[in-house]
């Protein structure tokens, strides 16, 4: 990166007059653009068009809140004078690179996807929203899925979560969630739940969350490793290319090992094993050389198609089916290099949504718009200087240049007098400061078509966000029928620890506009007598179900990425554990040797060394499990509990158990019944690399 002191440059610019007689100093048409030196930017490297209006709905409208510029310049100005997160406290960052391996100029001006092959380094931060820092990783809650891309026209933040939708329409309602959901106010407790009074009393009068809460309810917000897990940006932005024209874009992020949860009762229990499970997974893994990746897609589709369908593509509570407009692979991401520093990188990278680069904008999504200010503003009360940008995880890795100065923490010396501008400082020869660009700066999006009226200015939402229950009943008939299961729990669960009878009602009379049969499970799970279905302000309709939407439809059955642990005592058979290892490991995945002690124990073939001991390695922390035991080992081991919780877990929790004959007697003492996933360990390869969840009804109670 090259550090350069804002001001410098001396480009050749020319004066023009604005539509109101203002003065432009605008870089001359056809200079020399590569002069990064040269052109105004804001702080983290995105050209200016044009440093004397601000972006208004009309000439003599008011004016726009996504003008990130104007709202950056401003804010840096309140804060020249000196005088722990909210939301995401709890993260694990890593840095990487994203390279397009699909080029798509028709589409955008993004330098990044101008050309196949073009890439950039990233660093990204996943994150737990309801918790403190100091809480578990493994709570029921939607992850945050934040992606800083270092491009050569700017940073470019994708600031997104694990699920494609959000819990409200309207950010002016945002600050009311996230105090629903924190612990509760009088009590301090509980810590990273939404299992909770205040949360479920807000649900139950937002409509417009019944969405989410299927898929906060599901399996997604239990993600078995960061690195099986999706990402999404949200909201609907726009693609914008050379010629100005404009479609609408909605990004995905594409775990290229599939999707993975755990289930509710293993996540519990690792939250006790390990506080730091998902954390300790990523950075294991990037320490191993095995790399986590995804793909990034993009759906395209223009207004006119959004105007058809039955939702408003600007609501953040909905998707875009997958079925109906597919998902195209435009790029891969590699997380390659783990953290220096926690504090310095993961605590102090700052995403902003307003920070995007030419080729990518915003729309009328009023949740987004609200984030657009949010973000920045929320800055200086985490990292305390305006100059958080020049923080070194913040900073661009292109040149940046303007007139801002001093404030809390500065660290640049910008020299000579030229901070401001229009000036006049080059005809007595001193350094003149950079000057906008209206061929290569940011541009916004002109066309007003997604079907606004900018004369009208106006405190309504748009009628077809009315619509809150036909997408929550397609996600959750899109589910297999032990998903299904799984979100009914999750409900009786959460519910059960409302103190409010009226609450539980109030919620259950909504799930009757998603589901039938789901709120009759609920309610009959809550000894609660079925409530009458609330009033729907838009009657929902059946949208065909889609298998994208399911994590069980889409789990990839292979052995990479996945951790399988080997239980072993003394007069094991060595060879028969290192063929065992070596299977997995030919496979891509990782054994892990379990014993009651972690010296050296003296086995068949010699001594081995047991990677955790028993007590502390329960089985919830692997993916699958086998056992090679003499009988007399195994008798002994029958009678430790945690041997055989070691087994009743796994086969709770639907795992592939792969067993010798001398391990029978230790799966009988933990009344492990053969199925298709209990197998001899000579068959593990052929079933170790899925879970079994025609199994589930025969372990556990589901709603």
């Amino acid at each position: 990166m090259r550090s350069v002191t804002p001001g410098q440059g001396q480009p050749p610019f020319e004066d023009n007059i604005g539509n109101a007689g203002e003065t432009h100093q605008d870089i001359a048409k056809g200079a020399d653009h590569g002069d990064g030196a040269a052109h105004l930017t804001d702080n983290f490297g995105h050209r200016l068009a044009d440093n004397q209006n601000s972006l208004r709905a009309g000439e003599r409208g008011p004016t726009l809140l996504e003008d990130f510029f104007l709202r950056e310049k401003i804010f840096h100005f309140d804060h020249e004078r000196i005088p722990e997160r909210i939301v995401h406290a709890r993260g694990s960052g890593a840095h990487g690179v994203f390279q397009c391996t699909k080029a798509i100029p028709e589409l955008t001006k993004a330098s990044i996807f101008r050309k196949e092959g073009n890439s950039c380094p990233v660093f990204v931060r996943f994150s737990t929203v309801a918790g403190g820092a100091g809480s578990i990783d493994t709570p029921r809650d939607v992850r945050g899925f934040a992606v800083k891309l270092y491009t050569d026209s700017g940073n470019w933040d994708l600031v997104g979560n694990n699920i494609p939708v959000f819990f409200i329409q309207d950010a002016i309602k945002f600050p009311d969630l996230v105090h629903a959901v924190k612990m509760e106010a009088d009590r301090g407790y509980p810590q990273a739940a939404t299992a909770h009074t205040t949360f479920w009393d807000f649900i139950g009068l937002m409509p417009e969350s019944m969405h989410m809460i299927m898929w906060a309810m599901s399996d997604r917000t239990i993600p078995r490793s960061f690195r099986m897990m999706e990402g999404f940006g949200v909201h609907s932005f726009r693609f914008v290319n050379a010629k100005g024209e404009g479609r609408f874009v909605k990004f995905h992020w594409k775990p290229v090992l599939g999707l993975e949860s755990t289930s509710w009762d293993e996540a519990v229990k690792i939250a006790g094993a390990d506080p730091d499970f998902l954390r300790r997974d990523l950075f294991e893994a990037i320490a191993a050389g095995n790399y986590p990746q995804w793909d990034l897609g993009v759906q395209i589709f223009d207004e006119q198609w959004a105007a058809q369908q039955p939702y408003d593509v600007l609501d953040a509570t909905k998707i875009v089916p997958e079925d109906d407009i597919p998902v195209q692979i435009i790029g891969r991401m590699t997380l390659n290099r783990n953290v220096d520093n926690f504090f310095a990188e993961t605590e102090q990278v700052a995403f902003l949504p307003s920070n995007v680069i030419p080729g990518i904008d915003f729309t009328n999504d009023p949740l987004l718009q609200g984030r657009l200010f949010s973000y920045l503003d929320t800055q200086k009360s985490r990292l305390g200087t305006t100059n958080f940008h020049q923080i070194p995880i913040n900073a661009p890795k292109c040149p940046f240049h303007n007139f801002q100065r001093d404030g809390m923490m500065q660290t640049l010396v910008p020299t000579g007098r030229a901070n401001y501008e229009p000036n006049s400082l080059a005809e007595a020869g001193e350094e003149a400061g950079p000057r906008a660009c209206p061929e290569t700066g940011f541009t916004s999006f002109t066309a007003n078509d997604e079907r606004n009226d900018p004369s009208q200015k106006l405190r309504v939402r748009a009628e077809l966000f009315a619509d809150h229950y036909s997408q929550a009943r397609l996600f959750y008939r899109s589910q297999t029928e032990s998903e299904q299961a799984h979100i009914a729990s999750a409900l009786v669960f959460e519910l059960s620890k409302v103190e409010l009878e009226h609450v539980r009602a109030r919620v259950v009379s909504r799930l009757r506009n998603i589901d039938e049969d789901l709120a009759t499970r609920v309610a009959d799970g809550l000894a609660l007598d079925l409530p009458e279905k609330a009033p729907a302000a838009k009657e929902p309709i059946d949208m065909k179900p889609s298998d994208a939407l399911s994590i069980q439809k889409n789990v990839k059955p292979i052995m990479t990425g996945r951790k399988v642990g080997i239980l072993f005592a003394e007069g094991s058979d060595k060879a028969a554990i290192d063929r065992l290892k070596g299977e997995i490991e030919k496979a891509g995945g990782t054994p892990f040797l379990v014993a009651p002690k972690v010296g050296g124990i003296k086995v068949k073939g010699g001594t081995l060394k047991a990677d955790g001991q028993l007590a502390g390695s329960p089985s919830v922390l692997f993916d699958a499990v086998a056992s090679i035991l003499m009988p007399d080992q195994a008798e002994k081991l029958a009678k430790d509990g945690a041997a055989v919780q070691w087994f009743m877990d796994a086969y709770a929790h639907c795992k592939t158990i792969a067993h010798c004959e001398g391990t029978k007697i230790l799966l009988d003492k933990a009344h492990v019944e053969p199925d298709e996933g209990v197998v001899p360990i000579e068959e593990f390869a052929s079933v170790g690399t899925r879970r079994h969840w025609a199994r589930e009804p025969k372990v556990r109670d589901l709603a």
